[in-house]
């Protein structure tokens, strides 16, 4: 009997390891938060830190639990270690050693093995494998699995036995050990399980804490949390040069990142073969932060770029000894990989905050973004068009030109499409179903200028606030009810961007003086309240369309109902593409990427039609201008691309 162990002997091992995993879990995170304090100070809400739980458990998992199996297994894994760590710190830590908690503590651990066994068949999945970082990660199951199993079979034992051999102890001991350390160690040495206590961190510190709050949608909501932050003009940094130029919050939330790969495998840029892969951009700034070069990396590289060739630290330029430029000039700013993210990461938020360095620092944007940019600083346009041809479209529509001070129920804004041949056919079907809905809508005319959205997302920060206070100026000059736009890059600006930037924009909007809608949203209401009537159906079967949806209105705007209403009104039954909704893959025009035009092995919206195909549809139904160009560029047989309003208005019966 004397080569057995009493268990209150071999259980003080137990207790051992929880405080020595205790120790270097706050040595770690303590390490890792002087890495954090590197970056600029933020305004922080530190109340968050109470809202944790609520943003872990309901928040997060909305997002997770879009893949029910991934909900189910990070449920298991997580939740099993967070009871067994707090059980632990009870039994063992405190020394209580009561039965009813060492059974709980049994229960605990095996839910927590089989999650851990859930996570590593996920990674086997191809698809999963795909995009999933390798190295440290692939051992991430396995040694949480053995935590788990350790801790399981020493609970068993001070249950149902007084003694046992030292070997097993030993084992038991050590197993469990390697689960903790994987934790405890795994912090401070950068290991994979640092997104467990930087995760959580994230969440409380978010830098976007908006993201927890309802978010409306309609032409009286505005969705400050898809709203870049303004510059401080004269005042705060003209952009991020470098990983310490970033607050100090935004460097936490890299860290956070569990590299799934999600945010990859959604980016249109990564699709197309250009040298973007989200993942990678952000652990880049985890390396700039700590100091050190990519070779560490275990993921998929940006495409045709090796990894193992690129260093920084914390007060290094980011471009280009960490990040090549045309990395960042790839981005369309279509928040798929944002939308993807389950840690909530603000990967468009980094992308244009260093683009905005290179702009007005550096001055250097490729291809045609400079002369776009040139361009507006000199005319207003995108283009070098008049001002004055803004509405030649309009000549024969009789559309009112409000002057200034006087009051309008409704007002167009064509933006930059009413230059566009095809943007005008899609404005004049729109006039036509108004007025057949009895609302003809004024025009600013020549006084209208450009909202700044491609000015802002190519990285000219002053640019945009001057378009942006110009036509807010304008607007305000030339007072409407009611604003509608077919582009919902402009209504982007007018909802939820211009109110972050001027507070009396934001008061008007909040208060109902104006009201911006988006076509499709009041298309769908015309059509809905039976002010505009389809025509009586000729017995001819209706062609199949499928619908794309714009990223600045899906995801920027979480518009996709208005869209599918409107269609849905004139009896069309829309044939939804794999990829849509919220979730649908960019066209590639936003962001200002068909200026910079960094190349590619594929375009993007060649793979989005190829979306399109995969449907039969014979109509691509679209709701922005961007689109309709970048669909319509597609070559070779393909479905054919008409706006919504261009439907609605074949559909309609038209007033005499």
């Amino acid at each position: 009997m004397d080569t057995l162990l009493s268990p209150f002997v071999w259980r003080d091992a137990i207790t051992a390891v929880f405080w020595l995993a205790v120790a270097a879990l706050a040595l770690g995170t303590a390490r890792r938060a002087a890495l954090w304090r590197t970056g600029r100070s933020a305004s922080v809400a530190w109340s968050g830190l109470f809202a944790i739980p609520k943003r872990y458990f309901v928040d997060l998992h909305h997002v997770v639990a879009r893949e029910p199996a991934v909900a189910r297994a990070h449920v298991a894994v997580a939740g099993g270690a967070i009871a067994c760590m707090a059980l632990v710190a009870l039994n063992d830590g405190l020394r209580l050693r009561w039965a009813v908690l060492d059974a709980a503590l049994v229960a605990c651990a095996l839910v927590m093995l089989a999650g851990a066994v859930m996570m590593a068949q996920r990674r086997r999945q191809p698809a999963v494998a795909a995009r999933v970082s390798r190295g440290p990660w692939n051992r991430l199951p396995w040694t949480l699995g053995a935590g788990a199993a350790g801790l399981a079979a020493l609970a068993v034992g001070a249950l149902w036995y007084d003694q046992i051999a030292p070997w097993w102890a030993a084992l038991c001991v050590l197993a469990l050990g390697a689960g903790a350390a994987e934790l405890a160690l795994g912090v401070g040495l950068a290991g994979p399980m640092k997104h467990a206590i930087a995760g959580l961190l994230h969440l409380g510190l978010h830098p976007r804490p908006e993201r927890f709050k309802e978010q409306g949608v309609g032409p009286t909501a505005q969705r400050q949390a898809s709203a870049l932050k303004p510059v401080k003009l004269g005042s705060d940094l003209p952009g991020a040069t470098k990983p310490a130029d970033l607050p100090w919050n935004r460097l936490l939330s890299f860290d956070a990142c569990v590299q799934c790969g999600k945010c990859e495998a959604a980016c249109p840029a990564y699709a197309a073969g250009q040298p973007l892969n989200p993942k990678k951009l952000i652990q880049d700034l985890v390396t700039g932060m700590a100091g050190g070069s990519d070779a560490r990396y275990h993921g998929n590289p940006y495409p045709g770029k090796d990894v193992g060739r690129h260093a920084g630290a914390p007060n290094q330029p980011v471009v280009p000894g960490l990040i090549d430029a045309e990395t960042l000039w790839s981005c369309t700013t279509c928040r798929a990989c944002v939308q993807a993210c389950p840690m909530l990461i603000e990967h468009v938020d980094l992308v244009v905050d260093l683009r905005r360095s290179l702009t007005l620092v550096g001055g250097t944007v490729p291809n045609k973004g400079s002369e776009v940019l040139s361009a507006l600083r000199e005319t207003d346009t995108q283009g070098r068009y008049p001002l004055s041809a803004r509405y030649h479209w309009a000549a024969d529509l009789g559309l009112p030109v409000v002057g200034k001070g006087q009051r309008a129920d409704w007002l167009l804004l064509a933006g930059e499409a009413g230059f566009d041949m095809r943007g005008q056919k899609t404005l004049r079907a729109l006039v036509q179903s108004m007025k057949a809905g009895s609302i003809v809508p004024a025009v600013l005319g020549a006084a209208e200028t450009d909202c700044g959205d491609v000015a802002r997302r190519l990285g000219d920060e002053a640019g945009y606030q001057r378009l942006a206070r110009q036509l807010m100026d304008t607007l305000t000059a030339h007072p409407a009810a009611n604003l509608v736009t077919a582009d919902p890059h402009l209504l982007h600006a007018l909802r939820n961007e211009y109110p972050v930037l001027d507070a009396a924009w934001a008061q008007r909007l909040a208060s109902g003086q104006v009201r911006v809608w988006h076509h499709t949203e009041l298309l769908a209401d015309l059509l809905e309240r039976r002010v505009l009537k389809p025509k009586a159906s000729d017995g001819t079967q209706p062609p199949s369309v499928t619908l794309h949806d714009p990223c600045y209105l899906g995801r920027y705007n979480g518009q996709v109902e208005a869209p599918r209403r409107a269609l849905k009104a004139i009896g069309i039954k829309v044939v939804e593409m794999e990829r849509c909704g919220l979730n649908a893959r960019c066209c590639g025009g936003g962001g200002g990427a068909p200026t910079t035009d960094i190349p590619g092995k594929r375009r993007i919206p060649d793979i989005r039609m190829d979306d399109a195909r995969a449907t039969g549809a014979d109509i691509v139904a679209v709701a922005c201008p961007q689109c309709t160009a970048m669909l319509e560029g597609v070559v070779g047989k393909r479905p054919e691309v008409l706006d919504v309003a261009e439907l609605v208005a074949r559909a309609v019966e038209m007033k005499q």
